[in-house]
């Protein structure tokens, strides 16, 4: 007890000297502002008491509404992604509900099985390999700080960046994922994003607007690209350009965690090759599906529905709940119901 007490009185005094506590995530932003550390402990909104977030991890997060963990995922497993991804490619495995998108510029060039030609591929919960991913206990240890013990895996990607070509179209338009999500409370979703290699800015990494999660959802849009935008590639319209932005510069194998009311995206990949990362959302058993007719989500709702339709066939009469909840996966506790 006596060393509990002393470890939370050495958190406090690092926190008002501005030093980061032992084990404290730092996000090693290459531009931007952060907002200052308050420490309210009382005051926690976006996070749930846990043992495994300091205090100043815990604060930052409710400042800023996101958190990088260095070193989380280890290179092993990652290859093993990797390499799942590529037999994907390759179209040696075929998993079941999986969504393979192409840069819209390659769209349009000839197809040729390989990893050459695909920028991403999503809603994996039917690989046993990629969605590994979703189960690590070094992953699932963080996601329980923000959604609690009942855990349910309802968005997966594995995101591969082409280089551009030119046209800018390996952009990722700034936008906030709560868009997407046909469910809430939002303060119990949370995204797990983890770097498959070195990301900076040369290679597009993402770019964060802190403290925009405790804003409201606005609407989003495609916007006037000249040389096209990505299906889904959704974005917000008004934004306030003043606003700071932090790059994050990220390692193979860190993981940022983030709300998703948080305005993020990624720029263009200006290197030779292709920037991979993975990635899951996450929500908590106090979540729940909301119908979206009348609001700003209508949208990108309906986009969803068309896609589902054209990859079952129009006969499906699939809804957005239905969608939600075949990607829905259990990874920890209690099945929520979305």
């Amino acid at each position: 007890m006596a060393e509990a007490r002393a470890a939370v009185r050495l958190r406090a005094v690092l926190g008002h000297l501005g030093l980061p506590a032992p084990g404290a995530a730092v996000a090693h932003p290459t531009s931007g502002a952060l907002s200052p550390v308050r420490v309210h402990p009382q005051q926690f909104q976006y996070t749930l008491d846990n043992n495994v977030l300091t205090l100043e991890q815990r604060q930052f997060y409710e400042e800023n509404g996101f958190l990088v963990i260095k070193n989380l995922v280890s290179d092993a497993d990652i290859q093993r992604f990797r390499n799942e991804f590529e037999k994907i490619c390759r179209k040696e495995v075929k998993p079941m509900g999986l969504t393979v998108m192409r840069d819209v510029t390659i769209a349009k060039s000839e197809y040729i099985p390989s990893e050459e030609v695909v920028s991403k591929v999503q809603d994996f919960q039917e690989d046993e390999e990629l969605f590994r991913y979703c189960s690590l206990p070094e992953i699932l240890k963080y996601v329980e700080c923000f959604t609690g013990p009942d855990i349910m895996a309802v968005h997966t990607m594995l995101i591969n960046k082409p280089p551009d070509s030119g046209k800018k179209t390996s952009r990722h338009p700034l936008h906030q994922d709560l868009h997407y999500f046909p469910f809430r409370p939002s303060n119990h979703i949370v995204c797990a994003w983890t770097a498959m290699e070195h990301i900076d800015r040369s290679n597009g990494c993402l770019v964060v607007l802190p403290g925009t999660h405790k804003g409201p959802l606005k609407p989003h849009g495609y916007p006037a690209w000249e040389g096209g935008v990505n299906a889904m590639y959704h974005g917000i319209q008004d934004y306030d350009r003043n606003n700071a932005r932090v790059h994050l510069v990220m390692g193979k194998g860190d993981t940022v965690f983030f709300h998703p009311l948080l305005i993020h995206g990624s720029g263009r990949n200006k290197s030779q090759g292709f920037r991979k990362a993975i990635s899951c959302h996450f929500a908590g058993a106090g979540c729940h599906y909301i119908d979206v007719r009348g609001t700003s989500q209508e949208n990108i709702g309906k986009e969803i529905v068309a896609a589902a339709d054209r990859r079952l066939g129009t006969k499906s009469h699939a809804s957005l709940q239905d969608i939600w909840r075949f990607r829905a996966r259990l990874v920890k506790g209690r099945r929520i119901n979305l």
